[in-house]
Parts: structure tokens; sequence; C-alpha cells
């Protein structure tokens, strides 16, 4: 799940860009950027970086644990 956060500050950063004539609609934009980021990023079903740095863990430590194996049964058959 994407961070809030992150959606506020894209929010705003789009909300300071926008020229100055259109100050009377910032609200309404503001509301309407973060409609449509929101329903953008769950489309995408994104992970937060904690969540990815776990599986990236738990992957290395397969991988390790993989290897281990393999060469167990590479010693294992090496003595039929």
């Amino acid at each position: 799940m994407i961070d809030l956060g992150k959606i506020d500050d894209i929010v705003n950063r789009l909300s300071e860009s926008l020229p100055p004539g259109v100050t009377r609609l910032r609200e309404d934009l503001e509301k309407q950027f973060r409609s449509v980021l929101n329903a953008a990023f769950e489309k995408m079903e994104l992970v937060t970086r904690e969540e990815f740095d776990i599986q990236k863990s738990v992957l290395q430590k397969t991988e390790l644990k993989l290897k281990q194996l393999e060469q167990q049964l590479e010693v294992l058959d090496g003595k039929k």
C-alpha cells in the first residue's frame, strides 16, 4: 500500500505548480488530484519499501539454503 504522506506530497507539489489565476480552484483540484492518484496507485498494487525489503531478505535466505542443499546433494551423490 502506498504511503498517504507521499500522495499528499505529490498533491501539494501539483497544487504549487498551478498558475496564480487558479488559486480559487486549488482546493477542488487538490481533492481531484488526491482521488486520481489514490485510484492509480491502488490499480498498481504497489508494496511498501519495508515489504519489499522483507521479501528480498526471505529470498536471499532461501537462495543460500538452496545452495547449501545442492552442495549436500553433490556430496551424497559422490558417495554412491
